[in-house]
C-alpha cells in the first residue's frame, strides 16, 4: 500500500493514538471527527479534516473507523452523509466494537455499493494504541486481507479469522467478557480478604504468584483500583454494551452464558451507579460498597 492517503473516521480515545501512528508511519490522512479538538493533534501534523464521512470517503480508497456504539457505527457507515455515500472508498475498515450482529448488517449495506467491509476490532486499550501492541481480530476476504494488513500491521499483532463478517467482532466479545468477569470476581475475592484483615497489596502478589492471577489482579487493581485513582481508560458503559452484545450472541447461538449473564448483570449495576462515563473498574467501588470495606494499597 506504500504510504497512499487513508481515510479515518473516528479520532477519539482508541481512533487519536492508531491514526498518530499512521502518520508516524508515513500515511496521508484525511479525517473526521464530531469533536473538534480531537481532530487538532492531527491536523497540527499534517492530516486534512474532512467535512463529513462521506467526505473522507469521497478522497480516499480505504476508510478507517473507530467508533463507540453499534448504533454511531451504522449511521456513521450506512446514513445520511455516511460513508457508503462516498465516491472513491472500496474498502472500509471497522475497528469498532460492534457485535457480529452489526457487523452483518454493515456488511451486506457495503456490499450494495461495491464497498468491502473489513471486520478488524482491536484490544488492548489506549495504551496499547499508543505504543502499537494491539490485537487486532480480523475477518475480511482473503484478497482484501492482503491489502489491508501493511495498515493494520501499524497497530499491532494481526489475527486473521476468516471470511465471514461478524467473526472478529465473535473474538472481541470472547475477550471482552473474559475481561469483565475477571474484574467482578477478583473485586469479590479482594473484599473478602481485606475485610478479614489481609493487606490488599500483599493478597494481589499472592494471586498474581498463584493459580488466580487474571487481568485484573496483574493490571487494573495494582493501576486503578489500590492506588484509589479508578482510571484505567474503559469506560463502564462500553464493557455494559460488549458484555450485553456477547451474552446476546450466545443465546441467539444456543450457549448457556450464566456466568456471562451475572457479569452483565454486575456492569448494569455499576452503570447505574456511577453512570456510562466512569471507569469500568468501579465494578470494584459498587463491592466495596456492598461490602462495606476498602480495598485499597
Amino acid at each position: 500500500m506504500g504510504a497512499e492517503l487513508i481515510g479515518f473516521v473516528g479520532v477519539g480515545r482508541m481512533g487519536g493514538p492508531m491514526a498518530s501512528r499512521l502518520l508516524d508511519a508515513g500515511h496521508s490522512l484525511v479525517v473526521f471527527d464530531v469533536n473538534a479538538d480531537a481532530i487538532a493533534p492531527l491536523t497540527a501534523r499534517g492530516a486534512t479534516r474532512a467535512g463529513s464521512p462521506a467526505e473522507v470517503a469521497s478522497k480516499a480508497h480505504t476508510v478507517l473507523m473507530s467508533l463507540p456504539t453499534p448504533g454511531i457505527v451504522q449511521a456513521v457507515s450506512l446514513g445520511d452523509k455516511g460513508i457508503a455515500q462516498g465516491t472513491l472508498v472500496k474498502t472500509l475498515v471497522d475497528l469498532s466494537t460492534s457485535g457480529p450482529g452489526m457487523a452483518n448488517t454493515v456488511a451486506k449495506g457495503l456490499e450494495a455499493r461495491q464497498i468491502t467491509l473489513v471486520d478488524s476490532p482491536v484490544s488492548g486499550g489506549v495504551a496499547g494504541a499508543k505504543a502499537g501492541t494491539l490485537a487486532v481480530m480480523v475477518s475480511c476476504p482473503k484478497a482484501t486481507f492482503g491489502t489491508v494488513e501493511p495498515v493494520l500491521k501499524n497497530f499491532g499483532r494481526i489475527f486473521y479469522t476468516g471470511e465471514k463478517p461478524g467473526l472478529a467482532q465473535t473474538a472481541k466479545l470472547a475477550n471482552n467478557l473474559l475481561a469483565a468477569a475477571a474484574m467482578v470476581i477478583s473485586s469479590e475475592a479482594l473484599a473478602m480478604g481485606v475485610k478479614a484483615g489481609l493487606e490488599p497489596k500483599v493478597l494481589i502478589d499472592i494471586i498474581n504468584a498463584g493459580s488466580g492471577r487474571n487481568s485484573a489482579t496483574q493490571d487494573k487493581f495494582p493501576r486503578s483500583i489500590l492506588p484509589g485513582t479508578f482510571d484505567f481508560g474503559f469506560a463502564t458503559g462500553l464493557s455494559y454494551k460488549d458484555v450485553r452484545l456477547c451474552v446476546d450472541e450466545a443465546e441467539s447461538l444456543g450457549v448457556p452464558m450464566v456466568v456471562g449473564a451475572a457479569v452483565r448483570q454486575m456492569l448494569a449495576v455499576t452503570n447505574a451507579r456511577f453512570g456510562p462515563a466512569s471507569d469500568f473498574t468501579c465494578i470494584a467501588k459498587v463491592i466495596e460498597e456492598w461490602a462495606g470495606v476498602e480495598i485499597r494499597g
